[in-house]
């Protein structure tokens, strides 16, 4: 998850980052629903690898486009390694999930990722969370065990293992997030992408050498829409929080949800079952009001800070 940022920014500065997260959300579930459709065919680790080897053309080219080869030597490589291991678990997991699980179904208990995030950031980032947001944890967690319906018939037997690497998926991300806020203090964020696609290109791709399966010629539109969603997502969002102050931007990235909607209904032709709404409304209910806390909080220091 991008940093916070605690300065409040201009209302013009804020719709510029608000269109661009818009932007940013749409590009990644156009993304998602490649990586559904590409699960059908091959391994998840295969399909984590083929994420940064297509990824990879369009990094190399946005740096040299910015002239950045001089920051890319990473300073601290445990942290990458780190990063790159969790970056092809998550992206393994949430694909197993996506294969089993609509979309919108799997956006509902991915969002549980920004509640671990505060979590972690206690004892890995020394940061203080209110008590009031402990209650708003607790409450996103039980909207998560709503939308997996352990036990139950086999249809939710079988939701709920897809379900649970979805989960896995959300707490790589957080570990993955809160490390990349250390790494971020000292390396440049181009030498955090590139090591990231790199390794997911090479570690995956060695992981998945003795499943691999030829590429079908019918699937390049695929690889390269996985390339281009992928590609402009991450500009998109490093764009919205660049300028934008994140409590107000960051709520949007709950339109997922109605992308995956969109998409589930569109290309698979589903809609989300009731728990999953009912999980969805809690989930997202719990995520804006710590962000908007964390907004108040913010104005009460500023207006401290300058009275």
């Amino acid at each position: 998850m991008p940093p916070t940022h605690h300065l409040t920014a201009p209302s013009n500065t804020n719709l510029r980052s608000i269109v661009a997260m818009l932007l940013a959300v749409g590009c990644f579930a156009l993304m998602d629903a490649v990586l559904k459709a590409l699960s059908a065919r091959y391994p998840v680790l295969q399909i984590a690898s083929l994420r940064g080897l297509t990824a990879l053309p369009l990094v190399l080219l946005y740096i040299g486009w910015r002239r950045r080869w001089h920051s890319l030597w990473p300073v601290r490589w445990p942290l990458h390694l780190l990063r790159g291991l969790l970056g092809i678990i998550m992206l393994a997991l949430f694909t197993r999930g996506v294969r089993e699980l609509p979309l919108s179904a799997a956006y509902t208990i991915f969002f549980v990722s920004p509640l671990l995030i505060t979590i972690l950031s206690i004892p890995v980032l020394g940061e203080r969370v209110p008590k009031a947001h402990w209650w708003a944890i607790a409450a996103g967690f039980v909207g998560v065990l709503i939308a997996l319906q352990p036990g139950g018939t086999s249809l939710q037997a079988g939701m709920s293992w897809g379900g649970l690497a979805v989960l896995g998926a959300a707490l790589c991300y957080a570990v993955a997030a809160v490390s990349g806020r250390l790494v971020s203090r000292t390396d440049s964020s181009e030498s955090m992408i590139l090591s990231l696609m790199l390794m997911m290109a090479v570690g995956a791709g060695v992981l998945a050498a003795p499943q691999w399966v030829p590429i079908q010629t019918a699937d390049a539109g695929l690889l390269l829409a996985l390339a281009i969603t992928g590609f402009c997502g991450q500009l998109a969002i490093t764009e919205a929080f660049r300028h934008g102050q994140a409590s107000v931007v960051a709520p949007f990235e709950y339109t997922a949800l109605a992308w995956g909607v969109g998409l589930d209904w569109l290309i698979w032709h589903s809609l989300p079952a009731s728990h999953t709404w009912i999980g969805a409304a809690i989930v997202v209910a719990s995520g804006v009001y710590i962000v908007r806390h964390e907004q108040r909080i913010s104005r009460v220091h500023a207006n401290a800070d300058h009275p």
